[in-house]
This record gives structure tokens, C-alpha cells and sequence, in this order.
């Protein structure tokens, strides 16, 4: 899919060594731990350009969700080490397009993809509304940082600002 030397070239937003209570009936990590890593990467991800506990407490802005698309590529098992990096891909007034990438790096392989929509919010309201200016300027400059990368994301094709 992609070497992983392109990969490390984006931010690390989470590393984590895969316990016990991880593994599933088939003796790997079960999806819902691919989410659960892939949630805390996203937390980093968005405080990267300003969405942290502090933006979301005084000025009741927030996020939603909006579309996932996950690729498992390879198995990962108890003991093994992942890191999850980030790439923003695009932004509307209102949204962003990013993904993340899990690498396992015990075993040296992409292990999994997160490609997501996420919304801001209006708290107060709680319907989307556009990004303030200052978390704005934040994203532009990480998406012409990312936008100079020499690879494409291998996007699904169906996600879209």
C-alpha cells in the first residue's frame, strides 16, 4: 500500500502496546480496539489545531462525527506495538476529511486505515457551524503542510468536504 518511510513523515497521534483483554476469539485484536486507538489518535488529531478540552469548555465549540471508513490490512496481536499518524486531506467551512493510519510496528506494516468526515459544532445550538478563524488558519497551514506531501492518501473514493 504505502512504504511506511512516507508515513513517518506525519505526526504521531497515539502509540500503544496491545494487552491481553484486546485479543479476540480469532487470536488477534478485535475491531473494536482498531476504533477505541484509533478515537484516542483523533483526539490528538483535532487538538492539533486547536479543538482541545480548553476550546470546548470556554467557547462551547465542538465536532461530530460523520463518515468512517476503516480498511484492516493486517492482524495485530497481543504485545505488539502501533502508532497512529495523521493526515489532513481537506476542508470545507464546516468540515474536514483526514486520515489516520495505524502502523504496526512490531511487525514493521500498515495495519489499518481510518479515513474520516468530521463536522464542527455549535454546542450551544448543537448543529454544525463553521470553524472559527483562528481554528481555521490552524487547519489551512496543517493541509498545505500535508498538501506538500509527495504521495497521495489511498482515499475509499466516496468521502468528500
Amino acid at each position: 500500500m504505502l512504504p511506511l518511510d512516507k508515513l513517518a513523515a506525519l505526526p504521531l497521534y497515539h502509540r500503544a502496546t496491545i494487552p491481553p483483554e484486546y485479543q479476540d476469539a480469532m487470536g488477534h485484536m478485535n475491531v473494536r480496539w482498531y476504533m477505541a486507538l484509533f478515537d484516542e489518535a483523533a483526539w490528538r488529531f483535532f487538538e492539533s489545531f486547536g479543538m482541545d478540552a480548553d476550546y470546548y469548555q470556554n467557547e462551547r465549540g465542538g465536532g461530530f462525527a460523520l463518515k468512517h471508513f476503516v480498511q484492516y490490512l493486517a492482524e495485530v496481536h497481543v504485545g505488539e506495538t502501533v502508532a497512529i499518524r495523521g493526515r489532513l486531506l481537506g476542508r470545507s467551512a464546516k468540515r474536514v476529511h483526514f486520515m489516520l493510519f495505524m502502523v504496526n510496528e512490531t511487525r514493521g506494516a500498515l495495519a489499518a486505515t481510518l479515513e474520516g468526515l468530521g463536522s464542527h459544532a455549535d454546542m450551544r445550538l448543537r448543529r454544525t457551524a463553521p470553524y472559527p478563524d483562528h481554528i481555521a488558519a490552524r487547519i489551512d497551514a496543517l493541509l498545505a503542510e500535508h498538501g506538500a506531501l509527495d504521495w497521495d492518501a489511498p482515499v475509499c473514493g466516496v468521502i468528500s468536504v
